[in-house]
């Protein structure tokens, strides 16, 4: 699903949220203001803080690039799969074919 917002509004987000949050009683406080302005939900927002978080390696997680090479890779695996499934049913049909006494 493609996103609403590119990368340098989600950082441009973030980076307020970072600078101003000392300005506010709660990072979350901080979240909803920031977040009117700029036309988005609070809770996007607070995701794109905590990903960031995440991937510059000051909380424990999943980075984005991990992630992302994650769903490659299983939708690679899945792709894999699927040519072992076909492949395995024309090597059946082909020996069954190819079998003088299954005429």
């Amino acid at each position: 699903m493609p996103s609403r917002f590119d990368r340098e509004t989600r950082a441009k987000a973030v980076r307020l949220v970072r600078e101003h949050a000392g300005d506010y009683e709660s990072e979350y406080a901080a979240i909803r203001a920031i977040s009117a302005r700029l036309g988005m939900t609070a809770e996007t927002l607070r995701k794109w803080v905590r990903q960031s978080g995440v991937d510059a390696g000051e909380a424990p997680g999943v980075s984005t690039e991990t992630a992302r090479r994650l769903r490659e890779l299983k939708r690679k695996n899945a792709e894999l799969e699927r040519t072992i499934e076909i492949l395995k049913a024309a090597t059946s049909f082909f020996a069954r074919e190819c079998d003088p006494l299954h005429r």
